[in-house]
């Protein structure tokens, strides 16, 4: 403390002061004794000369740059040897405590506090939540379109050596106030004086603090930081962990390169051992700095040690990606890439505890070795789920990320770096492709894997063969998916979103509808190729590599004999289906609103939705609006949808509108979507309310029918639909202020019949309007509450056939017939003695393979089964491939 207290009473012009932070001595090897750099010491003569604890605080690797052999590894950085999260973000808090002690608490308040992308973002966060009253920003890799940087500079040593300052607010680094830069490693000073050099000349102030885990440098180097400091006329303040220098013998660059080239040569030949599993020894590491309070977020002390030798069930299959919905707050920063505030610290820290309890709960129960994965630069969100799923769990939870830093990986213990995950860039990364890494992942044991990326980087290359995912499924029987939408700053002076949502698209431009039948609220993918074979989509949605609505099926092209059936059931059906879209439009008229605006759930609603406004034009010469918009389960409805309608209607007259209700799951997802949006924009006036033909599973309040017969719109795919696809969504694609998207297959007009049904319909209408007006009398009188018996039929069924999730069981003539058209089916219970209703669907059963078993009792006329965990050449309800 002597030093410090001489620091605060110096004069503040062209002064050089260093604190030493008090680590722990903990033990210095990494593993049984052998500390993690003697393998590199050993064959490149290289030395870490300093305080007793820089041989427990770091390691030695050897890495594949021509400005720098050798790697310091740090054992309590969380970004390439997995460890306790308490003990990573204890050390960044601690020495951001005592950064809190050497300014005092007026300075602190208008400090700015700036870490150091990618290694350090993480670091740097948890220093500023140390430091308690300043903001944090971080360098970054990744540019914003229209967003102009507020400074940049170069990391001479990186691998990818330029980094971006990009605050959202300008003002933040225009202060006088301290600034104080983070990183983990303080190794020759060159990049600190880079950072000073560029701010200093564009917002000059009088101090700035240097913070660092392990200060490395030689007495030269540390002689030209006090000489900058003196030419600047700044105070110039650095605060360690522990220090020590790094002795290089003569030639050791070249030793060190000639040293990497052997072993990869070495690798490629006998295969990559950085991809193989390996037992994994026993990992001890230093206990977080001394004077940590227990209750502090550091208090676990020392990380417990990991068991020896290979996971007792390393051998079992390796499941499907289970994606986890964390429920990220609305609008705080995934981390400090445009600026993370104490308020947005306060909110994160409200949120903690109902995320990490999602994680918790989707985790296996006999998990006990967990590992949450960060993503370069994204570390803190990651670290602080570990450490709050740390607190609330009884597994052994470690943490660390994902890097761009190419390291050799080899299986000694006397070597920081054991073994190493390669696949390709998954964030579209300005820089361009290439590879990233994942270190001491395979083979060390882990129970489950929770990977956390940000939207931006949650893309078909994460989820692709030689992805991320799938090189951590070949490692860990678990794979969790975490996605943390990403957060990008509006350019300067743009409105929060456009003043102008696009108008709706209509055909024949877009469908093959009249222009007054519908306008849809999407955006046009028709010159995007979005569909994949069947069995590809079915393997990547169930195993979690894929939300269904980022892919399209390829589009069912039906037999001449399935076009008759298809005929034959409109002939017989037409006048049933005209009585159930009198019932439902009068219902509506009668009950919601006079003149109701019709908003069609895309695609399956929007047949129903003509429907019912040419029923409205018939019966009572209503011209009502109507439009389609996109929903996707587990997505929600499309916001900006919203948005439009709420600006060109009375949200209270919107009545929103689906062809059928299987289980009543988009039921549900509507009423959850619209309360959240309700939440973000403060629009009211929505109803949850569905109206549809027919309610089979006794879902809404609102329906024609609640039989479950054959509606010839759900036999065919776009071809009933105004050659319209299913909706799409896609980050890639659909940007924050884009509508859902869709495709418009006008090279199938041949053979379309999405008018022709209408019409065949519509015709009936006359002759049904006495017996719809009645029907429709009587159910407004009568107790029409859902019962909800569809859904604990599908639940029942679930459990009976062993299949375990509800989202596969799909009840229903219509479900049924999209599981036949769509996904891969794998058996179809239908009720017995049912008639022409299954006609179509015994016929496409018989094409694919598939059974039919009657079951007596079904509340549904059938019940499609999608195969259970789906893996091609799969059959079976365990979905395992039969040998013989």
């Amino acid at each position: 403390m002597e030093k410090a207290e001489k620091a605060e009473k110096a004069v503040n012009e062209g002064e050089h002061h260093e604190v030493r932070a008090d680590a722990p001595a903990g033990p210095a090897d990494a593993t049984d004794g052998v500390w993690s750099g003697s393998w590199v010491a050993e064959r490149l003569g290289v030395e870490l000369v300093g305080d007793d604890r820089l041989t427990g605080l770091l390691g030695l690797a050897l890495r594949r740059n021509p400005k720098r052999a050798h790697l310091l590894v740090s054992n309590v950085l969380g970004k390439h040897v997995p460890q306790s999260p308490s003990v990573v973000y204890g050390y960044g808090v601690e020495l951001g405590r005592r950064v809190r002690d050497l300014l005092g608490d007026d300075e602190a308040r208008k400090a700015v506090v700036l870490g150091y992308a990618e290694t350090a973002t993480g670091l740097g966060h948890s220093v500023a939540d140390g430091l308690g009253l300043a903001p944090y920003l971080h360098s970054t890799r990744r540019p914003v379109a229209g967003l102009a940087p507020a400074g940049g500079f170069e990391e001479s040593h990186s691998h990818a050596t330029s980094h971006l300052l990009l605050p959202e607010d300008p003002a933040l680094l225009t202060g006088d106030g301290p600034l104080v830069l983070v990183d983990d490693e303080f190794s020759t000073g060159n990049t600190v004086l880079n950072t000073v050099r560029d701010l200093h000349e564009r917002y000059p102030r009088r101090r700035y603090v240097v913070v660092a885990l392990v200060d490395m440098r030689s007495a030269a180097d540390a002689s030209r930081l006090a000489e900058f400091a003196g030419e600047i006329g700044a105070r110039v303040d650095l605060v360690a962990a522990a220090s020590g220098t790094v002795r290089l013998p003569e030639g050791v660059l070249a030793k060190g390169q000639e040293l990497v080239a052997r072993y990869e040569s070495e690798s490629a030949a006998t295969g990559d051992r950085s991809s193989a599993a390996a037992s994994w020894p026993v990992a001890q590491f230093p206990a977080p700095l001394e004077g940590v309070a227990a209750d502090s977020p550091g208090a676990r002390g020392t990380a417990r040690t990991a068991p020896t030798g290979p996971h007792p069930d390393d051998n079992r299959a390796h499941p499907h990606v289970t994606r986890i919905d964390l429920r990220w707050p609305e609008g705080l920063p995934d981390g400090g890439r445009h600026g993370f505030t104490p308020a947005h610290r306060k909110r994160l820290e409200d949120a903690l505890p109902d995320m990490a309890a999602r994680l918790a709960d989707a985790l296996p129960a006999d998990a006990r070795r967990v590992l949450v994965l960060g993503f370069e630069e994204l570390m803190y969100a990651p670290l602080r789920l570990g450490q709050e799923l740390e607190r609330v769990t009884d597994a052994d939870v470690r943490y660390s990320t994902t890097t761009r830093s190419p390291v050799l990986a080899v299986d000694d213990p006397g070597y920081a770096i054991r073994t190493r995950l390669r696949f390709p860039a998954h964030d579209d990364p300005a820089d361009g492709p290439g590879e990233r890494y994942a270190y001491n992942v395979a083979g060390a044991g882990f129970d489950a894997v929770v990977a956390v990326v940000d939207s931006a980087a949650d893309t078909p290359r994460l989820h692709a063969p030689d992805g991320l995912l799938a090189q951590l499924a070949a490692h860990t029987p678990e794979v969790l998916l975490a996605v943390v939408p990403s957060y990008a700053p509006e350019a300067p002076h743009a409105p929060e979103r456009p003043s102008m949502l696009p108008e709706p698209l209509r055909g024949p431009v877009f469908s093959s509808y009249a222009p007054e039948e519908v306008g849809w609220l999407l955006q046009d993918l028709s010159d995007v190729t979005l569909e994949a074979p069947t069995e590809e989509r079915e393997e990547a949605i169930q195993s979690g590599g894929a939300h269904y609505a980022e892919s399209l099926p390829v589009e069912y092209q039906p037999s001449e004999q399935y076009q008759e059936l298809f005929h034959a059931a409109l002939e017989d059906s037409a006048a049933r289906i005209a009585q159930a879209a009198g019932v439902v439009t009068e219902t509506v008229l009668a009950e919601r609103s006079p003149r109701p605006v019709l908003v069609s759930l895309a695609r399956a609603g929007t047949p129903v939705g003509i429907l019912m406004r040419r029923w409205a034009q018939h019966r009572h010469g209503l011209d009502l609006p109507h439009y389609a918009v996109s929903i996707v389960r587990g997505r929600g409805i499309d916001a900006n949808a919203l948005r439009w309608l709420a600006a060109h209607h009375d949200p209270r007259d919107v009545v929103f509108v689906d062809g059928w209700t299987g289980k009543g799951a988009i039921t549900r997802e509507l009423a959850q979507a619209l309360e959240e949006f309700e939440k973000s924009d403060g629009v009211t006036g929505f109803s949850p309310e569905i109206a549809v033909l027919a309610d089979p599973g006794s879902c809404v309040r609102t329906y024609g029918t609640r039989e479950d017969f054959l509606i010839p719109s759900a036999c065919l795919n776009s071809t009933v639909s105004g050659l319209i696809s299913r909706t799409v969504l896609r980050a890639d694609l659909v940007g924050p202020h884009d509508y859902h998207g869709a495709k418009f297959y006008r090279e199938l007009a041949g053979t379309d019949v999405s008018v022709a049904f209408l019409d065949a319909v519509a015709a009936r209408f006359p002759e049904v309007t006495d017996a719809a007006c009645a029907q429709a009398k009587e159910l407004l009188a009568a107790d029409r509450s859902p019962t909800w018996e569809g859904w604990a039929a599908v639940e029942r069924i679930s459990e009976e056939y062993g299949i375990h999730d509800v989202n596969l069981v799909k009840p229903g003539v219509g479900e049924t017939t999209r599981v036949m058209l769509r996904r891969v089916p794998w058996k179809v219970l239908a009720r017995a003695g049912a008639g022409s209703d299954l006609d179509h669907v015994r016929l496409l059963a018989e094409q694919r393979g598939v059974p039919v078993e009657e079951v007596d009792a079904l509340p549904y006329t059938c019940v499609g089964l999608i195969h259970p965990k789906y893996t091609r050449g799969a059959t079976g309800a365990d979905g395992k491939a039969v040998t013989v």
